[in-house]
């Protein structure tokens, strides 16, 4: 919490302490009257400038040391790459997951295990170190999130990664060879039997080199339905399929609920094919893309693609079955309808009856239903064809009507009254409606130009209310300065009484978050420490993990190095590791901690190996001893009262430098260390 919001809380206690001793002690007051703090409080306020609708707020969001949240948040990390974990009301962050980017502090991708997670993410033989992280999404049952699985797209580099729920750390990333880049991804299905990715700008599907001017003919959008096999926790990408689409700009999806579940719905703008060419005196992408009144909606039933999928009816690019648009059109499984132009948000409602649309440049917020949608789709009343044969449904005959609700309508979620909340872009607001009687409620101002929104459990069959976020993109005198690149900014809005309330404002300063979800803390379980000698990545004990009284080093092998190692307070063993240059050293190290919150940091200076070892953790290093010189190795994690001696040295000797003779630090094993030496160089008293 800031120091803001702290005074603000301290004060809003004080305040109510002085409102319970006033009634005892006063005669009523008249309504309207103060709220009898006492005169310090309110002279507190006075200098403060806070009203006590501040106080208010501020106690609505304070959550003591001790007590928790009552929501968690997993918001994207924009181009960070990484999520971020917050509390509600709190606001609090509580912590970075690291997913394509790697993150010192969990030790993530600097040379554990989680590197070959990073490693194994490159793309056509480049390693790639960041992501536009734009979509978490979490795993669901029914419906309802379930809170084991958390999924990320990668929107530059067209990547899905699986996040473990159960200790919050990235265990898979996959790499999707078809597409250079998405969007509409990672969202799944109600019983997270598929993650789907959709590609965001047409290219050749393989990423071949076709000209530009073979556009319409060559380029082509995706929709990747990624097997994930819930048992392992991993996505089976040899179970995983693709459906080839247009090259429309496909952008946002959602997959049916309850009566529309097995059905998928995916946004697209550019129904134009514009390419750009500014330099050749051509109107840039940004205009040619805006001319049309309308764009598609893709209609998707994805029950009726696997049956064709497993019947074979599929072409094999780059090791991926995908099923070409034409197939998807003769067989009902892929339709279009007509929608605002540009649009956004692509929302399925709780009851899984209606899909929202918001479309950028237009005022409404579009409610297409889906039994007109399967009415129509079964009854094969079609208003015409595309110019690739995808039947067209009628836009009058698909959609329950329409609501105004402002300019630059984007995405809306939902509460446990009936209620939708659309982020208005232009607008700068988030506007509250009534989507089954299509009516506007109330629209409630935000700081500034809101782009994503979330709500508590607002995308699942059972929205909670209470709480919304409004994702803004601009921050202008919300916040202290520092320099030209402000934060974002998450402002958290109470839905519980007749009107919308802005209780906080929490600066977002490490990426551009997009879509976030929150989900209930009672739904999330996570370990508080690991069996010891668990490898994380792997899963189980790892072979090499090191019991006490067995640390050793092994030389067995010409040129490689095998160290088993643990670490304990306040200790490495061994603590020192001589090699020679040019030796593989293979490090294995695990903690033995069991203790909570006993965690344990690791590093071997200018040889980027940063590890976390949480306990009870395994992690496995294997670096090079190019260096010759004398290298500390230390734990960097204050551990301890003896933290700084929790340390050693990596010794690497020059090629051909004879070993020094038989030493702790060139012996084939080592033992225990005690948990106290004596110190014979200590000073006398």
């Amino acid at each position: 919490m800031n120091t803001r919001l702290a005074v603000r809380a301290l004060a809003g206690i004080a305040l109510v302490i002085g409102t319970v001793v006033a009634a005892a002690c006063a005669p009523q007051k008249p309504k309207g009257a103060d709220l009898g703090a006492s005169q310090s409080i309110k002279s507190l306020m006075e200098k403060r400038g806070l009203s006590e609708a501040d106080v208010e707020a501020a106690l609505k969001t304070y959550v003591p040391g001790g007590k928790y949240d009552d929501y968690m948040i997993f918001a994207s990390g924009g181009q960070s790459g990484q999520v971020l974990v917050m509390g509600v009301p709190s606001m609090r962050l509580l912590k970075v997951i690291g997913v394509f980017t790697p993150e010192p502090w969990q030790g993530y991708g600097y040379g554990g295990d989680s590197t070959a997670v990073i490693d194994g993410a490159g793309q056509s033989g480049h390693k790639i170190t960041w992501a536009d992280v734009h979509h978490p999404n979490l795993s669901e049952s029914k419906g309802d999130y379930d809170g084991q699985y958390l999924f990320v797209n990668d929107k530059a580099n067209a990547r899905v990664a699986v996040v473990d729920l159960a200790d919050f750390n990235t265990k898979q990333i996959v790499v999707n060879p078809l597409v250079s880049s998405d969007h509409g991804g990672a969202f799944v299905t109600p019983d997270t039997d598929y993650v789907i990715e959709t590609s965001q700008y047409p290219a050749p599907l393989g990423r071949e080199y076709v000209p530009i001017d073979q556009y319409k003919d060559k380029y082509r959008g995706l929709a990747m339905f990624w097997k994930f096999d819930r048992k392992k926790g991993r996505i089976d990408p040899a179970q995983s399929w693709a459906i080839e689409l247009p090259p429309y700009t496909q952008d946002l999806a959602d997959a049916g609920k309850l009566g529309s579940d097995g059905w998928a719905f995916i946004n697209s703008f550019n129904t134009e094919m514009a390419v750009g060419g500014t330099l050749e005196g051509k109107p840039p992408i940004e205009s040619g893309a805006s001319q049309n009144d309308m764009d598609y909606l893709h209609v998707i039933n994805w029950k009726a693609a696997e049956k064709l999928v497993a019947e074979g009816k599929t072409t094999t690019i780059k090791g991926f079955r995908v099923l070409s648009m034409q197939t998807a059109a003769e067989n009902g499984v892929l339709t279009l309808i007509g929608e605002p132009k540009s649009p956004h948000g692509c929302d399925v409602t709780p009851d899984g009856k209606d899909v929202i649309v918001g479309g950028k440049l237009d005022t409404h917020a579009t409610v297409y239903n889906f039994d007109k949608i399967k009415a129509l789709i079964d009854a094969k009343k079609y208003d015409g064809k595309d110019v690739y044969g995808i039947p067209i449904l009628s836009f009058k005959e698909s959609i329950r009507g329409q609501v105004e609700i402002g300019l630059g309508p984007l995405h809306t979620v939902f509460d446990d009254k009936g209620m939708a909340y659309t982020s208005v872009f232009l607008d700068s607001a988030v506007a509250k409606w009534d989507y089954k009687n299509l009516k506007l409620i109330e629209k409630l101002p935000v700081h500034y130009n809101i782009g994503h929104i979330m709500a508590a459990e607002g995308d699942t069959v059972s929205p909670d209310g209470h709480y919304v976020v409004a994702m803004n993109k601009m921050s202008i005198d919300r916040f202290t300065g520092v320099g030209p690149l402000y934060p974002q900014n998450f402002q958290l809005i109470d839905t519980d009484g007749d009107k919308m309330r802005i209780l906080s404002d929490t600066p977002i300063g490490i990426g551009e978050p997009h879509y976030s979800q929150m989900i209930k803390i009672d739904k999330l379980k996570p370990l508080k420490m690991y069996p010891v000698g668990t490898n994380i990545y792997q899963g189980g004990i790892d072979p090499n993990a090191t019991v006490a009284g067995k640390e050793r080093i092994d030389r067995s092998k010409p040129g490689v190095v095998d160290v088993y190692m643990t670490a304990i307070r306040s200790h490495f063993t061994p603590d020192r590791i001589e090699v020679e240059e040019g030796d593989v050293v293979n490090l294995h190290i695990t903690s033995l901690e069991q203790a909570e919150d006993q965690t344990h940091g690791f590093t071997i200076n200018m040889y980027n190996v940063d590890l976390s070892l949480e306990p009870g953790k395994h992690e496995n290093v294997t670096f090079k001893a190019d260096l010759p010189g004398v290298y500390p190795m230390y734990c960097t994690e204050f551990c301890s009262a003896l933290h700084l001696e929790m340390a050693g040295y990596v010794l690497v000797r020059p090629k051909g430098t004879p070993a020094p003779g038989a030493s702790g630090s060139a012996s084939g094993s080592a033992s225990a260390a005690p948990s106290a030496a004596p110190n014979a160089s200590a000073p006398k008293k």
